[in-house]
């Protein structure tokens, strides 16, 4: 089997139907429940409303590992599982009141995020250190673009001391993880492929 034009995801999906489509549905699933948990590792900051979590890199993992498709409903899943009211937003809560909030642009920009990580992951992006790092300071810049945005709309003054400079040092130790992490993944399914 070629492992080209492949997330890693898609290396272990079943070939027939219904086990591809029951597949599919788990990883969402479980991906939902991983981004949930990585917002429990949250730290709030004294002069943002946003809190630093390690979402950013559930979000852009699963959309590197699951791609695209599958990358972005399982970020949608997540965020309707907390707009329905289950506690999957930081903090242990969900409601409404985090898309409508301050948090609404970031949460909107995973999705986003997921969908183009999970694009160039697609693309081979994930495979190499430096197409890594790109595609993820991509899926960063996505999701900053989406808050800040969502801050102008809301009038937030000092958007950038609340919206990017909490978060930068943490996303830049997330995407050096994420670099080491993903073409190391593909050597050891390569070597698994080639024997």
């Amino acid at each position: 089997m070629t492992v080209q034009a492949l997330t890693i995801a898609g290396v272990f999906r079943p070939q027939a139907r219904k086990s591809a489509l029951a597949y599919d549905v788990a990883l969402i699933l479980a991906g939902s429940v991983l981004i949930a948990i990585s917002a429990r590792l949250a730290v709030w900051v004294p002069f943002s409303p946003v809190p630093v979590t390690g979402q950013t890199f559930a979000v852009l993992m699963i959309g590197a590992l699951f791609g695209a498709r599958r990358g972005g409903l399982t970020v949608l899943a997540y965020v309707t599982e907390g707009l329905v009211g289950l506690p999957v937003f930081a903090g242990g809560t969900g409601t409404i009141a985090w898309l409508i909030g301050p948090t609404g642009g970031y949460l909107l920009g995973f999705i986003a995020a997921a969908v183009l990580v999970g694009y160039l992951a697609q693309r081979g992006w994930d495979r190499k250190i430096w197409t890594t790092v790109i595609a993820m300071l991509a899926g960063n810049i996505c999701i900053y673009a989406f808050g800040l945005l969502w801050l102008t709309i809301l009038m937030v003054d000092n958007k950038f001391k609340i919206g990017v400079w909490p978060f930068i040092a943490g996303d830049v130790v997330k995407t050096v993880v994420a670099a080491l992490l993903l073409p190391a993944g593909w050597k050891v399914l390569n070597k698994f492929a080639s024997a």
